[in-house]
């Protein structure tokens, strides 16, 4: 067997990598990123495959100026490995997230949309300045990210600005001369954008600051407590979640949509009609501050990570760590759909419910 091929590599990996030195693991790593990135203008779709659970696991076992340098190397790939891919561009810090974010067309629109909804400010403007931004993501970096975070975003023109971003946009211009300022100036802002933007009624307004970019930049408010639906707002939500339901379109698009608008009853309708739980069972686990009932839900629901992750970090309370992310992550992605089913309909979580809620039926719609 020819030395260093990709044999050779991969075995070396899988004997070293559970109890290696860190100077050895960063060794492999180095030479993986080398076997990667000689094949980027053949796409190698199996050897991606084959190496990112290997991959994965050495990136715990490295400096972070290795995990550094290994952004930046798959950042240029068009074919990378995907969980390395997220696990890298979702890191708390942003030396290791931000080359990814700006460069790496192997993320998933999916993947940006989650990572915008629950990581800080410095990797919402790094996506804001990516050379493409789909609807979706601007939509969720317009709704969760800081006035600097909606500005970046505006100056890019290759970012898509559906009907919900700019009317959400409208709302926070009303009171900022330089949103106003640059929406007018941007190509492509619609006619009827603008005169909503030039008619709004004069009020306390945000001035341009000529050094604002220069200052540190503002923390991300804190996710703030849903308000609990009634009765009536869920018997209002539920004949639209059924119909959607019925015409295959209650997906993880409508529901992430859902989480990110913080329409409340809508998500714990589509959950309770997706998954077959209760409301009561939903709502419960929407609230309780150890995410892996809500998990289970998702799960039960056949929703992606990327839509559970932007329901978590929707819900309200104190936004979610890195440490707990990848907790999330770990139990939703070893969860069986069946377990997940029976546990929220009629396991525990539902004892758990009934037993700390038994005077709230919500609009008694279970299944």
């Amino acid at each position: 067997m020819t030395a260093n091929s990709p044999a050779d590599i991969l075995v070396e990996l899988e004997e070293a990598v559970a109890a290696c030195p860190q100077e050895r693991c960063a060794r492999i790593l180095a030479g993986i990123v080398r076997l990667l990135l000689s094949g980027r203008d053949r796409p190698q779709e199996l050897l991606v495959n084959l190496v990112d659970g290997v991959l994965l696991r050495l990136t715990g076992r490295v400096a972070p100026a290795a995990l550094m340098e290994l952004s930046e190397a798959l950042a240029t790939l068009q074919v990378a490995p995907q969980e390395t891919l997220r696990h890298l561009a979702s890191h708390d810090d942003p030396a290791i997230a931000c080359p990814l974010l700006r460069k790496s067309q192997a993320l998933s629109t999916a993947d940006l949309t989650a990572i915008a909804t629950s990581c800080s400010e410095a990797h919402q403007l790094a996506i804001s300045t990516r050379d493409g931004i789909e609807g979706a993501v601007a939509e969720a970096l317009v709704a969760r990210g800081t006035r600097a975070v909606r500005l970046a975003l505006i100056k890019n023109d290759r970012a898509r600005f559906s009907e919900a971003v700019y009317a959400l946009l409208v709302e926070t211009g009303a009171a900022d001369d330089e949103i106003t300022k640059l929406l007018a100036l941007r190509p492509g802002t619609p006619d009827h954008v603008l005169r909503k933007l030039l008619s709004a009624p004069p009020g306390p307004r945000v001035a341009a600051k000529p050094n604002a970019s220069a200052g540190p930049p503002a923390r991300i408010p804190a996710p703030v407590a849903l308000k609990r639906p009634t009765a009536d707002d869920y018997a209002k939500a539920r004949p639209e979640i059924v119909a959607l339901n019925r015409v295959g379109r209650l997906n993880d698009s409508t529901v992430n949509r859902f989480a990110i608008r913080g329409e409340t009853a809508n998500l714990l309708t589509a959950l309770s009609v997706l998954s077959g739980a209760p409301i009561e069972i939903v709502e419960h686990v929407m609230r309780d501050e150890d995410c892996e009932g809500l998990v289970m839900a998702c799960r039960a629901s056949r929703l992606n990570w990327a839509t559970t992750l932007a329901i978590l970090s929707n819900r309200g309370g104190t936004r979610l760590s890195f440490a707990q992310r990848e907790r999330a992550q770990h139990i939703f992605e070893t969860l069986l759909l069946s377990t997940s089913q029976w546990t929220v309909r009629w396991g525990e979580i539902a004892a758990s419910a009934s037993a700390r809620d038994p005077g709230h039926r919500g609009a008694g719609m279970g299944r």
